[in-house]
């Protein structure tokens, strides 16, 4: 087979192809799935499975309200990408322990039916997008479809959920003391305050702030401290992450957000400027190497499409435009915390989709 490109035929491996094609199917099923997934989540139908499963779609359809005519192509769907288990014998339909962690326990560490909620918000923006690779523009955080705020809240959430306490502020020097006995902690790009709610859980001797320039999503992270019973010792605030409210606190904590920021070094220098003279920057930001080559894996595949889509049109909204993106590495995010004023920083620890940064004065 031979195909021209410019004036030139070159040659085609036909192994080679159909491999391609075969990945391109993969990820037009992918594409539709992700809608699908949402709809099971949205509609309760993963929940129904998983606490009455095996089902026959009609069975579902009456335990969900939801009509049979739709549920049957949808069951298919879901089948043929291993979502969902089909038994021939019985016609009927269930979900392994696996199915039910990762698309209908939303507080599982692996759950990951609202990281589609994330993504097809991102999708309905695209043409915008489309319109900032040639201008070469940004587009806000705020501008996004509201999808994305509620989707990209479900994404972390479960991950803080398993790492946050257990983990990450472990591997701190001298953090979790300080938080047991009572602490003032800062944390900076909270959105809705999922991150800010679990420390104050954990603990209860110390205060909290969330900031966020999004002030749709400090609304929300008031309803959610609120709901947890934990508005007494957290509060939230608009406010850029350069220009923090004055005072003096001990943990400045960033999840998952310096890497969209105009001006990373001056969010850091900001953090410094209101930690005490013993307090600790940590920053935690996606799994990444410092070359190209390192990321180019489904990992890296799904966090440079974030950051296509999302983080990098955020940055270039922003004055500085710096436009890290999710892959930055460590390399090159330890030296915006040494150069926003840090004299000591330091990988803490990593995790399967993690890199926890630490940064001492």
């Amino acid at each position: 087979m031979t195909t021209t490109t410019t004036g030139r035929r070159t040659e085609i491996d036909p192994a080679r192809l159909d491999e391609l094609v075969g990945r391109i199917i993969g990820d037009l099923g992918a594409t539709f799935g992700a809608g699908c997934t949402l709809l099971g989540d949205r509609l309760g139908l993963y929940r129904a499975l998983a606490d009455h499963g095996p089902l026959t779609p009609e069975e579902l359809a009456d335990s969900t309200s939801t009509s049979v005519t739709y549920l049957r192509p949808w069951l298919a769907q879901q089948g043929a990408g291993g979502y969902v288990d089909y038994d021939p014998a019985t016609r009927t339909w269930s979900m392994n322990p696996e199915q039910v962690a990762t698309l209908a326990d939303p507080d599982g560490p692996a759950f990951f039916a609202g990281a589609m909620e994330l993504v097809l918000g991102t999708l309905r923006d695209v043409p915008t997008i489309e319109k900032r690779f040639r201008d070469g523009g940004g587009f806000g955080w705020h501008e996004h479809d509201r999808d994305l705020f509620t989707g990209t809240e479900r994404f972390f959430r479960p991950g803080y959920i398993a790492n946050l306490v257990s983990e990450w502020l472990p591997a701190l020097e001298g953090v979790t003391e300080k938080l047991t006995r009572g602490s003032r902690v800062l944390d900076v790009g909270c959105g809705h305050g999922a991150s800010t709610v679990l420390m104050a859980q954990a603990y209860p001797r110390s205060t909290f702030t969330g900031v966020d320039y999004h002030e749709a999503s400090i609304t929300v992270a008031r309803r959610r401290a609120e709901d947890a019973g934990v508005a007494d010792r957290v509060t939230f605030s608009v406010a850029d992450a350069s220009h923090l409210p004055p005072g003096s606190v001990d943990l400045v904590a960033m999840f998952d957000c310096l890497h969209d920021m105009g001006d990373p070094e001056a969010a850091v220098r900001a953090s410094r400027n209101v930690l005490a003279d013993d307090g600790t920057l940590m920053v935690v930001e996606p799994l990444a190497g410092d070359l190209v080559e390192d990321n180019l894996n489904p990992l890296g595949r799904v966090f440079y499409g974030a950051s296509t889509l999302i983080c990098t049109p955020a940055s270039l909204a922003q004055p500085g435009g710096r436009a890290l993106g999710t892959q930055a590495g460590p390399t090159r995010l330890l030296k915006v915390l040494t150069d926003g004023g840090f004299g000591r920083a330091r990988v803490a620890t990593t995790g399967p989709v993690n890199l926890v940064l630490e940064a001492r004065p």
